[in-house]
């Protein structure tokens, strides 16, 4: 995809298509109002017959406007005439973009960063543009053998005034950056087990970090986990013929002796529930049990791409959990990198297996902060739906900062409690702890279970399990949560500049 800012008059503009905004009670944005003027009237005539009335997310694609360069206008509903909410902008941006992809378009103009945002400035709604018409065009086809797309969009022009060019461009550089990192997350997620192995997707960050002079990766093999002890880690591939992996990212854009933020990322390619096997239907989603290790390597590259200032460490522990004559079975007791001891209730219980030995690896980076992705529990689903991705931790400043910067990139999480009492149905009889508590509190418990080996450092841990990927007719990765991260270290990378500066 190719992105720029446009400040040409619009009336000079050369492209497929110009999107501009319309307001309730037939009040058009600024923009709108010049196209019709230099229409001879063309878009009030068609607001005042009524095929518009201005209601968010309402769209009117003009085929025809004679005499004019601009081959087609499409407007686009914005609600009432004030502020819009940042969640009615990605709305009317999504609903403009979702009218361009099955027409011939191929160049885009978007005038809807002139739109006044709550809190929100024209680099703001200069990235979102870009990410949400980035995220909607994503089409995946790489083991279809017709590789056509339905959108045929290949540039996305940002318009914006001289005034507002340099907000407008560093909006443009922060959401490719973002953009393409969460491209990455959904094409390594979307594809099929087979195919993305643990091996695979070390190849893919070996690849990640021979782009980025300021990468370095390092895979951890079997071999060197059982030296380390990671039994718990291990435990989980002795059911497949893949080999584990323990992919590290070493990214350094921050001073040299400064702690790093350490992103954990579950990277189970796939999930069959082990000897706890699970039902038939829907087990190929199963592929997307490694959606916190892609959205691991996907914030890591947005990161590198705006050369941060910090230093970052990625880890993405990857097996696969099948079932076996050497896979672990119910009541097994593994001991953990950390020397605790584990029994394990249920087999399908196998992420916090491979976060808890790579929770205690993170230890040796001295983290100023760790933040584990996981597609860890079903009951998230079931407790906060597929609207925000849940979030639990140890440390309150850390768990703001999170909730602060999904805000910000709409894509929202929400804080659940972590508590003592909780530890309780973690108890064994057998062992220091269970792994599982029952089927009640799910998304909690698994939490507890990781604070256990997160006592020495700032932690949060977010579920992803329900926002990760869609289901149904539209089935596929959403690749969050790659805007969130990359917010988050964006804010915190702001932060160090201030102190410093």
């Amino acid at each position: 995809m190719d992105y720029s800012i446009e400040t040409a008059p619009l009336e000079e503009l050369q492209c497929n298509c110009v999107i501009v905004g319309v307001y309730q009670d037939r009040q058009l944005s600024p923009s709108a109002t010049a196209l019709d003027n230099s229409t001879q009237g063309l878009i009030n005539k068609i607001v005042n017959r009524g095929d518009l009335s201005g209601k968010n997310g309402e769209t009117v694609l003009i085929n025809a406007i004679p005499g004019s360069k601009i081959e087609r206008i499409l407007l686009v509903g914005l609600g009432e005439n004030k502020p819009l909410s940042g969640k009615n902008y990605k709305k009317a941006l999504l609903a403009a973009v979702n009218s361009l992809k099955k027409p011939q378009i191929k160049s885009v103009v978007c005038c809807l960063a002139e739109c006044d945002v709550e809190g929100r400035d024209w680099q703001w709604k200069s990235r979102h543009i870009i990410e949400v018409f980035s995220d909607a065009v994503y089409q995946f086809t790489q083991t279809k053998s017709d590789k056509e797309t339905e959108s045929k969009i290949e540039k996305i022009s940002v318009a914006a005034t001289e005034t507002n060019r340099t907000l407008a461009h560093a909006g443009l550089l922060q959401g490719k950056a973002v953009a393409e990192g969460m491209e990455l997350t959904k094409r390594l997620a979307d594809l099929p087990g087979n195919i993305c192995t643990p091996t695979f997707i070390a190849e893919q960050a070996i690849e990640l970090g021979n782009q980025y002079p300021s990468l370095t990766v390092k895979i951890v093999e079997e071999a060197e986990m059982a030296a380390l002890g990671m039994g718990a880690l291990l435990s989980v591939s002795r059911g497949s013929r893949q080999p584990a992996k323990l992919i590290t990212l070493d990214y350094q854009g921050g001073e040299k002796n400064a702690k790093p933020i350490v992103l954990i990322g579950k990277g189970l390619t796939f999930d069959a529930g082990g000897i706890s096997l699970k039902q038939a239907p829907g087990m190929d989603e199963m592929k997307y049990d490694m959606c916190g290790g892609a959205s691991v390597l996907g914030t890591l590259l947005a990161a590198a791409q705006l050369q941060l200032p910090l230093n970052i460490i990625g880890l993405i522990p990857s097996s696969e959990n099948l079932p076996d004559g050497d896979a672990n079975k119910p009541g097994d007791i593994v001991t953990s990198m950390s020397g605790k001891t584990i029994e394990i209730l249920n087999t399908d219980a196998e992420g916090r297996l491979l976060l808890c030995d790579t929770l205690t690896y993170a230890e040796r980076y001295n983290p100023e902060a760790v933040i584990d992705i996981a597609t860890l529990t079903g009951a998230c689903g079931i407790a906060l739906g597929r609207v925000v991705s849940g979030l639990l931790g140890n440390d309150d400043a850390l768990c703001n900062e999170l909730t602060a910067a999904g805000e910000i990139a709409n894509d929202p999480i929400w804080r659940l409690p972590l508590w003592e009492e909780y530890q309780e149905q973690l108890k064994s009889n057998f062992a220091d702890m269970a792994n599982v508590g029952g089927k009640d509190g799910g998304t909690i418990t698994a939490a507890c279970f990781l604070a256990r080996f997160a006592e020495k450092f700032h932690w949060a841990h977010l579920d992803i399990a329900a926002t990760a990927w869609r289901t149904g007719p539209t089935k596929g990765a959403t690749g969050r949560p790659v805007s969130l991260l990359s917010q988050y270290l964006i804010n915190r990378a702001r932060a160090s500049q201030n102190i410093s500066g």
